[in-house]
């Protein structure tokens, strides 16, 4: 089985100042689940197209409580990374040519309030926006069944980072409030039929910002409560519909002080999904396969590692993604192994070359399906 992490290229300008063109909006979704299964692609989503393209900043506009602040704080956590800080020449030349998301500089600008404070209570706002993914997206599948789908949320601990809280008596009382208030979406999205995949890709990559301070112990700590607080939101949600979205931050930079996947993996593994996907194609963390040697994975999980990777714009070997997909597959088994992506290959790839890369993810899936299957792969 194939699948990607959600982000896939659209029309660069399909949304604007003044928000989008209902009819544009259909179209491109309905263009963009075509192009996914006719690459090939078994587990599909609308592109993250009805967010925009951001696996983040959608929630803005779905939640009540928060007044924009002046911008300052995101920043300087951004800049704090021991990476932006070892390699700061890098990180001002790529700032300065665009190129730190999207190599070409063919992603649109996206002007968006990065810094939030809470001044009330937090709560769920986003029934209308949601209505129309989930209806855009069951129009564009035809017959394709809804469990063959999944729509894409962000989890507490990555809305948390950017967001002050001045209402609540505590940052963990905060942190449950936002918990409670996408719990709203998270059983939206299942109870339509579809797969809820949760992007965290904070949890991981405030490692380098505030975790090698704390160390690492205490960082788990911290880890700890945020996933508390997802499986809060997650309550009552069957872990087959489930999947848990965990990668180091997408940007093009060096990742030379990304936390290894072998400290973190009982954080993940503690989340309440059946699935779980994460980087496994790029040259920082291809090697982590070795974990699952170590790292027993309970029988009711599936891991859906990248095999392809926004990473580099070369266009990966369908030869090279059976192997990687081998490699999981002879590790934990040929039915727990789903072929996906590092990261979102929407604003981060050429669009050209991003639906190549899906069309090798295929390629190599089913070459691993004829090693791995035999004759049966053909059925």
């Amino acid at each position: 089985m194939t699948t990607h992490v959600g982000a896939l290229p659209g029309p660069t300008d399909l949304w604007g100042p003044a928000g989008v063109d209902e009819t544009r909006l259909r179209t491109a979704v309905a263009q963009v689940v075509r192009e996914q299964l006719e690459a090939g692609v078994d587990l599909v989503n609308e592109g993250e197209l009805t967010k925009h393209g951001n696996w983040v900043s959608f929630v803005n506009d779905r939640l009540t409580g928060f007044k924009p602040r002046p911008a300052g704080a995101s920043l300087t956590l951004l800049r704090e990374s021991a990476d932006w800080v070892e390699f700061a020449e890098f990180y001002r030349d790529a700032g300065a040519s665009g190129t730190l998301f999207e190599h070409t500089r063919k992603a649109p600008e996206q002007a968006r309030t990065l810094d939030w404070g809470c001044d009330g209570p937090v709560a769920y706002s986003g029934q209308k926006s949601l209505e129309r993914e989930i209806e855009l997206l069951r129009a564009a599948l035809g017959n394709v069944p809804a469990s063959d789908a999944f729509l894409t949320s962000t989890a507490p601990a990555s809305i948390e980072p950017g967001r002050e809280n001045a209402y609540y008596t505590s940052q963990e009382e905060f942190l449950f409030a936002l918990a409670e208030a996408l719990g709203v979406e998270y059983r939206a999205i299942v109870d339509a039929g579809f797969s809820l995949q949760v992007d965290d890709a904070w949890l991981a990559a405030l490692w380098d910002r505030i975790g090698i301070k704390m160390g690492l112990e205490a960082y788990k700590r911290y880890c700890a409560v945020r996933v508390e607080a997802l499986n809060h939101a997650l309550r009552g949600i069957p872990r087959e519909k489930v999947r848990y979205h965990l990668c180091w931050g997408s940007w093009h930079g060096p990742h030379a002080h990304d936390i290894p996947l072998a400290d973190i993996v009982d954080v993940m593994l503690s989340v309440n999904a059946q699935t779980y996907l994460f980087e496994a194609a790029n040259v920082r963390h291809e090697h982590e396969f070795a974990v699952w040697q170590r790292v027993r994975l309970p029988d009711d999980r599936i891991l859906a590692p990248g095999v392809v990777s926004h990473a580099t714009v070369l266009v990966e070997h369908p030869e090279l993604v059976s192997s990687r997909i081998q490699r999981f597959a002879r590790i934990v088994g040929r039915e727990r192994v789903i072929a996906s992506t590092d990261c979102g290959l929407g604003l981060r790839c050429h669009p050209q070359v991003a639906w190549a890369k899906l069309k090798v993810l295929a390629q190599g899936a089913e070459l691993a399906s004829k090693v791995l299957w035999g004759r049966h792969a053909a059925a």
